[in-house]
């Protein structure tokens, strides 16, 4: 059984205090008016409505807590990684999946509350799963006993449970990192540092990624100015 990296929220009864930080703006990039980038509220509310077909409820993201920055869309990114590759930009609080012409899906994402909690360098998807089992690593147990001790064995997949629908988890040298792409039950967080590391997406974007890459996909988290001076 995987276990999970530290720190996921767990809703309200287990919120743990994100940070307010400065943000740098982000990357120079021109948005285009694609289908995939819907132009207005209308196409938007499509997207992130509720979803039927599958086993536990997906509700509708209220959009009016979501910075419009954050929501799904096709913009023109230039990077030397090959089309397919998954690219987290902590710092940006966007996640890109690289397409052909110099172009990208962006998605908005919530990271680590702290510059030390969050992965950086190259990784591989080397496991996808849907609605996943979360558990807490011992370390998180360790520290806090008493919010974590009672989810040693760990959590099935369902309402409520931090890692959402779906799961992408990162490995390096064959080897889990314990740090996951993952859905989120408190979509109002991302754009902001909130984890301990995970990268959370919107449940609707999370389905949308997770359908689009296979096993096997390179994932790059790219190092913030803080983290490298």
């Amino acid at each position: 059984m995987a276990i999970d990296r530290r720190g996921f929220l767990f809703g309200a009864p287990f919120l743990l205090a994100g940070c307010a930080t400065a943000r740098r703006p982000a990357p120079a990039e021109a948005a285009l008016p694609l289908a995939s980038a819907p132009a207005h509220a209308a196409s938007y509310e499509a997207i992130y409505a509720a979803l039927d077909g599958e086993p536990h409820p997906v509700p509708a993201v209220d959009l009016s807590r979501i910075d419009p920055r954050f929501l799904r869309r096709e913009v023109a990114y230039a990077t030397r990684e090959e089309p397919g590759t998954i690219v987290v930009d902590v710092e940006a609080r966007y996640a890109y999946l690289v397409r052909e012409g110099g172009r990208a899906l962006r998605y908005g994402v919530g990271v680590g509350r702290e510059e030390g909690f969050n992965f950086r360098g190259a990784a591989t998807i080397a496991r996808k799963a849907e609605w996943p089992r979360w558990t807490p690593t011992p370390d998180m147990i360790r520290r806090e006993p008493e919010r974590y001790g009672k989810y040693a064995g760990g959590l099935p997949g369902g309402p409520g449970n931090p890692l959402g629908p779906r799961a992408l988890y990162l490995y390096r040298g064959g080897r889990d990192t314990l740090y996951r792409l993952h859905g989120t039950v408190e979509p109002w967080t991302i754009g902001t540092m909130v984890s301990s590391g995970c990268i959370r997406l919107l449940n609707q974007d999370i389905i949308d990624l997770y359908r689009r890459v296979p096993a096997g996909t390179r994932a790059v988290v790219l190092a913030s100015s803080a983290a490298t001076g």
